[in-house]
């Protein structure tokens, strides 16, 4: 990304439904900014009924979005490089994390079709900043356009950090290095080689198969090929005009997978399941699968899904 506009996101983004909601926190949430002299967290989980508050706080600092889901391994990357660079620049930056799962409106209302998905709010005002892992260095330098940005439009507030400042002295400690194979899928993914990252996690699989780290990237980054350069509204489409095609099914499920939609993507599947011929059943049952998988069986989403397949199967 060589340049931010706000205007680069219209039509791809309708916090409209959202926008409206009070800014008053729900129980437990972090009270509102109230002047210099107020306090919010640097990292704050939001979710659709708290999202107020920090479309609020865009308007006086640079808000950085997270959207991510438990199930999501490039989610589990990246989030602890935002959390860090965000805490280095000591309140210009607040870095606001969306689960998707738990939080659909806002998955919605961001269009989220592929996660990680990071984006930014400059005066309420919505800005791309990437999808996907990207590394450390490229998170700075993202986060130095989106400074600049913010500060032509006037929004150049910092967020009081206190004592957590003191406590940031303390080094963290580094996290330990990936296996080689997994290092290889990760470097792949940065640089959109989905076919690569698969190659190497299958490889990881093959010395090792109660490798489930590898097992869950592998189908993340396998979700992640699928659906790259799909059109949402052009797959959804094409779907409704084919009602038993597997192929436009499978696409509108992934994306909905991919976006947070995992109840939705199941029951399309498990209704494709009974509409199609013997023949095409075991397609469906592998898809299934495969993402019961890349969800999580600790899942109740999965849990259900996998007692009415059951159900069709015996």
């Amino acid at each position: 990304m060589t340049e931010m506009s706000a205007a680069a996101l219209r039509g791809a983004v309708d916090l409209s439904s959202l926008r409206n909601r009070p800014a008053a926190p729900a129980q437990g949430a972090p009270a509102p900014v109230s002047g210099e002299g107020g306090a919010f967290p640097l990292v704050v989980d939001v979710t659709d009924a708290t999202f107020g508050q920090v479309l609020e706080l865009s308007q006086s600092v640079p808000v950085v979005v997270d959207l991510w889901a438990e199930w999501c391994g490039p989610c589990k990357q990246l989030s602890p490089i935002l959390e860090k660079v965000v805490n280095e620049l000591a309140g210009r930056l607040v870095l606001a994390k969306v689960d998707v799962d738990a939080n659909p409106q806002l998955a919605q209302g961001f269009r989220a079709q592929s996660i990680p998905m990071v984006v930014a709010l400059v005066a309420g005002q919505p800005v791309p900043l990437f999808t996907g892992a990207v590394p450390e260095e490229q998170v700075r330098e993202v986060f130095a356009q989106l400074l600049q940005l913010a500060a032509q439009h006037g929004v150049t507030g910092t967020i009081p950090v206190g004592d957590v400042e003191a406590e940031g002295d303390a080094p963290e400690p580094e996290a330990p290095p990936l296996p080689p194979l997994h290092q290889v899928a990760f470097d792949a993914i940065e640089q959109g080689d989905y076919a690569g990252a698969i190659d190497a996690y299958e490889k990881a699989l093959a010395e090792n198969p109660r490798d489930e780290d590898a097992r869950a990237g592998l189908g993340q980054v396998r979700l992640l090929h699928r659906t790259q350069g799909l059109d949402l509204n052009e797959v959804r489409a094409a779907a409704a005009a084919a009602p038993t095609d597997v192929d436009a099914q499978f696409a509108v499920a992934d994306l909905d997978v991919a976006g947070g939609h995992v109840a939705d993507a199941f029951a399309r599947l498990l209704d494709l399941f009974t509409a199609v011929p013997a023949e095409d059943q075991g397609r469906v049952r592998e898809r299934l699968v495969e993402l019961f998988g890349l969800v999580g069986d600790a899942d109740p989403r999965v849990t259900e899904a996998r007692r009415r397949l059951a159900t069709l199967l015996f």
